[in-house]
């Protein structure tokens, strides 16, 4: 089978990651990389990653997130490290973010990395105190949340896929 496509069939999202286990720097710029190379619309290139490992701006995040859920969890699963993805405001912000996010977690999975995508960036960065992390970040404009990658190595065995749904395709010949 062609190594992408497998790649594609195999990876799974984790729901509980080894806290202690960061993963390296090198496999984390990789990762990160790789969405840079994702289809922009009119390749403008618009959505920005910011990598999270530094463990204060990381669980203040995770606070803010399980907030807007109204839970006192962490949504992040124990991931140390995370990839969040922001887009400019445009018409296809929608759009452009969400393949980034599907192209770093293929990424991750290929590097031996487990990720899952989480929710809520949007409010969170509609937050004040979310625009001021972007200030203190240097980061100027509207830009809109996308989505967290939480990233790291799985704490438990990752589950079986469910089998595909009957009718997922339909054909037009």
């Amino acid at each position: 089978m062609n190594e992408v496509i497998k790649n594609i069939m195999e990876r799974r999202s984790c729901r509980s990651f080894d806290p202690n286990r960061m993963p390296s720097t090198d496999l984390i710029q990789q990762i990160a990389e790789a969405g840079t190379w994702s289809p922009t619309s009119r390749g403008q290139q618009n959505p920005i990653i910011i990598a999270v490992t530094n463990k204060e701006l990381r669980d203040r995040i995770s606070r803010m997130n399980a907030a807007v859920m109204g839970a006192d969890s962490d949504p992040f699963y124990g991931a140390p490290c995370m990839l969040i993805v922001l887009v400019k405001e445009s018409e296809n912000a929608m759009y452009d973010g969400p393949i980034v996010m599907q192209t770093m977690m293929l990424a991750a999975h290929s590097l031996g990395l487990n990720s899952c995508w989480i929710h809520r960036a949007k409010e969170e960065f509609e937050s004040e105190e979310g625009k001021r992390i972007l200030r203190d970040l240097g980061i100027d404009g509207n830009y809109i949340g996308i989505g967290h990658l939480a990233l790291g190595y799985a704490a438990a065995p990752i589950p079986e896929p469910k089998p595909r749904k009957e009718n997922y395709i339909y054909w037009v010949k």
